[in-house]
C-alpha cells in the first residue's frame, strides 16, 4: 500500500511539474530563454561624479573583464563601480571612449574568474516590427528586463527607435534580438519631461557601430 502510494504522489509530481513547464507559451519561452542567457553578461554601474552619481548598465564583451557602456554613464567620473548580476562589486577604468554624437565607452575590471560574454548581431539585418528585449539598471534595479519593437530606424541619425522601455540607469545596457544578440546598445530616450520616465520612444546605437569602435580601440592588448 505504501509503495502504491509512492507511485501515486511520484506520477502526480512529475504530471504537474511537466504540466507547469508547457504552460509558458512560445513568445514567454524565448523571453526566459535570452533573459536567462543574457543576464549574467550584464553589469550595473554607478561613476562618482563632482556633483552626485551617473548609473548605467553595461555588457560584458571579453571573458577578462572588457565592458561595453555609454560614454555619457562614464563622462567626468572620478570612480566607478561595476556590479555583476550576481552581486560582485569591481572598481573599473575607462580604456577607451568616443565622443557624445558616438557615445560609446570600454571599461575594464579584473575578475578573479572569466566572465560570462555577450554576442553581437548585425544591425543591418534590423526590421521595423521585429520584436526585442533589453536588459537593464532602471533606477537602480538592475536585471530588468524589458520588451518591445523596433519602432523605427532613423538612418539621418544613426539610431534605433524602440518603444521597448528604457528608463535612466538603462543606458550602455543592450538592445537584443529574440535570438539573444545584441543589436545595439541603450542610448536615451525622448519625452516631454525632460527624459525623467519612458513613455515607449528610446533609442539605441547600432551594434555594428559598436564593432567598429571596439576595433579601433585594440583592446586585445589589455
Amino acid at each position: 500500500m505504501l509503495k502504491k502510494i509512492i507511485y501515486v504522489l511520484a506520477f502526480f509530481v512529475i504530471s504537474f511539474g511537466s504540466c507547469n513547464a508547457a504552460n509558458y507559451e512560445p513568445d514567454e519561452k524565448i523571453n526566459i530563454t535570452v533573459y536567462e542567457k543574457i543576464n549574467p553578461a550584464i553589469v550595473a554601474i554607478e561613476a562618482q561624479l563632482s556633483d552626485g552619481i551617473s548609473a548605467g548598465t553595461g555588457c560584458i564583451i571579453k571573458p577578462n573583464g572588457v565592458i561595453l557602456t555609454g560614454s555619457h554613464v562614464v563622462e567626468d567620473c572620478t570612480d566607478i563601480d561595476v556590479t555583476t548580476y550576481n552581486g560582485q562589486v569591481y572598481k573599473a577604468k575607462i580604456i577607451a571612449k568616443m565622443g557624445k554624437n558616438n557615445d560609446l565607452a570600454l571599461l575594464k575590471i579584473e575578475p578573479k574568474t572569466p566572465l560570462k560574454i555577450v554576442n553581437f548581431g548585425d544591425s543591418e539585418d534590423i526590421k521595423v516590427g521585429q520584436k526585442v528585449l533589453t536588459i537593464g539598471n532602471p533606477f537602480g534595479f538592475s536585471g530588468t528586463l524589458t520588451q518591445g519593437i523596433v519602432s523605427r530606424i532613423d538612418y539621418t541619425k544613426n539610431r534605433i527607435q524602440t518603444d521597448a522601455a528604457i528608463n535612466p540607469g538603462c543606458s550602455g545596457g543592450p538592445l537584443l534580438n529574440s535570438s539573444g544578440q545584441v543589436i545595439g546598445i541603450n542610448q536615451s530616450i525622448y519625452n516631454p519631461d525632460n527624459n525623467i520616465s519612458n513613455i515607449g520612444i528610446g533609442f539605441a546605437i547600432p551594434i555594428n557601430d559598436a564593432k567598429n569602435f571596439i576595433k579601433s580601440a585594440n583592446i586585445a592588448k589589455n
